[in-house]
């Protein structure tokens, strides 16, 4: 935002806003000093600019009269002497002035030549002059440029359609440039981001299915974008909903997602084993004799997420396991369950 003062606040949050609707209007009258000084500077440049170029013109046509009056007498000037010339040689004329019309028509000759390199020199020099007071003048309009782009920002207006969601300043507060001034929930589609793991986040790819629970109702989605840095111990991972946006949705509501790397099918799981790490056998006590007794088994694990496990051997489907830390009990294959 332009540097200014609130003068008024068009919209509140809740509104819905298109593309260029006004929300807020600004002023700075130190802005608008400027504005006109700009105005001033601009047209004074143009105006001095237009009068050089008057001026080099003419500089220029009288350069080139001069040179035209001087190409006539050069001619003149030769055929005098050529004139002279074939008198003397006829013996109708005198060497002497044959010898004169020479030397004026040599001398008129050296002064068209200096007067045209004088013209070419002019030329270039007018050239010069007249770019560099261009560049002044495209400098000027730039700066007046800026000053109309910043007047023109004191009118803060919607760049998206959406709802507004917050006005963070009101009449007559202070804004310094760089302030957030409202924020907009765009009225198209909004994604999802998950923080998944940094441990789990290897197998992750573009296009995976995915499931988000927004408001506890579930949502299809697929990976849409995998950022390639960790933060946190995490990648943040964009899901995009597939089909219609739910309806309610708004920018910052909390989810939980469930994105799928992998699908196995008939695959025998276990709830999250605490401190198991995928592809590792570990001890685990099976509960045995109606459950009384637990007796300690190797069980081999495959994938996790993250709150899954596959079981590859050592357990069937319907064993019942403990999966509470049972540390202190390690160096016993049985145990008695109370």
């Amino acid at each position: 935002a332009t540097e200014g003062h609130v003068e008024q606040v068009m919209l509140r949050a809740g509104a819905r806003v298109k593309p260029n609707t006004v929300i807020l209007q600004l002023s700075n009258p130190d802005l608008d000093h400027q504005l006109v000084d700009g105005e001033l500077a601009t047209k004074k440049s143009e105006a001095e600019l237009a009068n050089l170029r008057v001026q080099l013109e003419s500089q220029l046509l009288n350069e080139k009269a001069l040179e035209a009056q001087l190409q006539s007498e050069a001619t003149e000037a030769r055929l005098q002497a050529e004139r002279d010339e074939a008198l003397l040689k006829m013996q109708l004329g005198t060497a002497m002035n044959a010898k004169i019309s020479r030397a004026r028509a040599e001398s008129m000759t050296t002064r068209l030549q200096l007067e045209k390199e004088k013209l070419t020199i002019a030329d270039e020099a007018g050239r010069a002059q007249l770019a560099a007071k261009q560049a002044e003048v495209a400098q000027v309009r730039a700066r007046y440029a800026l000053k109309m782009q910043q007047k023109e920002a004191l009118q803060v207006h919607a760049a998206i359609a959406g709802v507004l969601e917050e006005v963070t300043v009101d009449t007559g507060q202070h804004v310094a440039p760089g302030t957030n001034l409202a924020k907009i929930r765009s009225s198209a589609r909004l994604m999802a981001r998950l923080h998944v793991p940094e441990s789990q986040s290897r197998d992750l790819q573009l296009n995976q299915k995915a499931q988000i629970e927004l408001q506890d109702r579930p949502y299809s989605g697929h990976v849409a974008r995998i950022d390639p840095s960790v933060q946190n111990g995490a990648v943040d991972v964009d899901v995009k909903v597939d089909g219609a946006q739910p309806s309610g949705v708004r920018t910052d509501l909390t989810v939980d997602g469930t994105i799928e790397v992998e699908r196995v099918a008939d695959a025998v799981y276990l709830g999250k084993v605490p401190s198991a790490k995928p592809h590792t056998r570990v001890p685990l006590f099976k509960l045995v004799e109606d459950g009384n007794e637990a007796q300690r088994v190797m069980v081999e694990l495959g994938n996790a997420s993250m709150d899954r496990v596959e079981i590859v051997a050592g357990l069937q489907p319907g064993d019942r396991v403990i999966v509470s830390d049972m540390s202190t009990w390690s160096k016993y294959d049985r145990v008695l369950v109370k």
